[in-house]
C-alpha cells in the first residue's frame, strides 16, 4: 500500500489568528479557494465537525465528505475525507498556521493519500491534482487574507425574492431544469447543462444584456431538492473577480418564498474600460447589482408563472 505524504507552504502578510479563522469558517471557502464550489456542515461539535465539500479537481467537479478537528490553541486543523471519490482511495492532512510576527504568518498544508488499487496512473493523477489545488489554494488564501480589509468596499451581497402561490417543487424544477432556459427565458440565448454526477451540474450560458450584447458564463451548481441550488461562477464578466450565490425555495403559510442571493467581488482593473474613465467603485457596484438583479428577477418571475400554472 503506497501512502504519499506531501507538504506545501506559503507566507502571508496577515496575523496567524486571522488566517486560522478564515480556514476554520468553511462558509468562506468558495470566496477564498478557486476550486471550491460549495461547502455545507453535516454535523458540528465543539471542535469536531463533518463537512460536505463540492470542488473541482483537474477541472472536473467532485464532492466528498470530510471530518475536521479544530485546535484554535495550536492554530491547527486536521482533516480526513470520509468517503473519497475514485481514483482517490483515502485522503487526509492538516492546516498548520505559524506566526512569524504580529503581522505575518507561515501557512503549511499537509496531505497524505493513496490511490484505488495502488494504481500508478491514478497516483500520478492525484499527485497532479493535489499539487495544483494546494498551490492555487495557498496562493488564493494569501491573496484573500491580505486583501480582506482593502476589499471591504469591493465585496457585497444582496438578495431578490418573490412570493409564489404554488409548490416549492415546481419552482425548484424551473431553476433546476436550466437546459430549458433558452426556451423559457428571453435573456438566455443558448445554454449547455451537464450533470455527470447527480446533484452536481456544469452550466454554460450565453446571456443577452439590455444593450443587446451577449456574454458567456460558466457555473458549477450543487442542487438540494427541493429547497436550494448553490452555484459558483467560474467564467466571469469583466467587472467581477468572484460571483457565488444560491437559489432558495421556502414553504410558507401562503405558498413559497423563492429567493436569489448573490455575493460579488468587483474587478477594479476593468471599471474604466467598461464604464468609462470617470466611473467609481460605487458606479461599478450599482451596475453589477442592477445587471444581476434584473436577470434574477426575470428568472424568478418566469419560475413563479411556471409554478402557479402547475396548480
Amino acid at each position: 500500500m503506497t501512502i504519499r505524504e506531501v507538504e506545501h507552504e506559503i507566507t502571508a502578510a496577515a496575523p496567524a489568528e486571522t488566517v486560522y479563522r478564515l480556514i476554520a469558517e468553511v462558509e468562506n471557502w468558495p470566496r477564498i479557494f478557486p476550486p471550491t464550489i460549495h461547502v455545507e456542515h453535516v454535523e458540528r461539535g465543539a471542535n469536531d465537525e463533518r463537512i460536505q465539500i463540492w470542488a473541482t479537481a483537474n477541472g472536473e467537479p467532485k464532492n466528498w465528505t470530510s471530518r475536521r478537528t479544530l485546535d484554535p490553541g495550536s492554530l491547527r486543523i486536521d482533516f480526513r475525507q470520509e468517503v473519497s471519490t475514485p481514483p482517490v482511495a483515502a485522503m487526509g492532512g492538516a492546516w498548520i498556521i505559524e506566526p512569524l510576527s504580529a503581522t505575518e504568518s507561515r501557512i503549511r498544508l499537509l496531505h497524505d493519500y493513496r490511490a484505488v488499487d495502488d494504481d500508478p496512473d491514478s497516483l500520478k493523477w492525484i499527485d497532479e491534482a493535489v499539487d495544483r489545488n494546494s498551490r492555487s489554494e495557498l496562493a488564493a488564501l494569501r491573496t484573500n487574507v491580505e486583501r480582506a480589509h482593502a476589499e471591504d468596499e469591493l465585496t457585497f451581497s444582496f438578495e431578490d425574492s418573490v412570493t409564489v402561490d404554488g409548490a416549492a417543487k415546481d419552482v425548484y424544477e424551473f431553476i433546476n431544469e436550466a437546459q430549458l432556459w433558452s426556451q423559457r427565458l428571453p435573456h438566455v440565448a443558448t445554454v449547455r447543462l451537464t450533470e455527470d454526477t447527480p446533484g452536481l451540474q456544469t452550466l454554460e450560458m450565453d446571456t443577452r444584456a439590455k444593450d443587446g450584447s451577449v456574454h458567456t458564463t460558466k457555473s458549477y451548481r450543487v442542487t438540494f431538492p427541493h429547497h436550494k441550488i448553490a452555484y459558483k461562477q467560474v467564467t466571469l464578466p469583466a467587472l467581477m473577480t468572484l460571483h457565488t450565490g444560491y437559489w432558495t425555495f421556502t414553504e410558507t403559510d401562503t405558498g413559497v418564498t423563492a429567493s436569489s442571493q448573490h455575493t460579488v467581488v468587483l474587478n477594479t482593473a476593468n471599471i474604466a474600460r467598461i464604464l468609462g474613465e470617470d466611473a467609481t467603485v460605487a458606479d461599478a457596484r450599482a451596475y453589477v447589482h442592477n445587471a444581476l438583479s434584473t436577470n434574477s428577477k426575470a428568472t424568478l418571475g418566469h419560475a413563479k408563472a411556471h409554478a402557479e400554472g402547475r396548480r
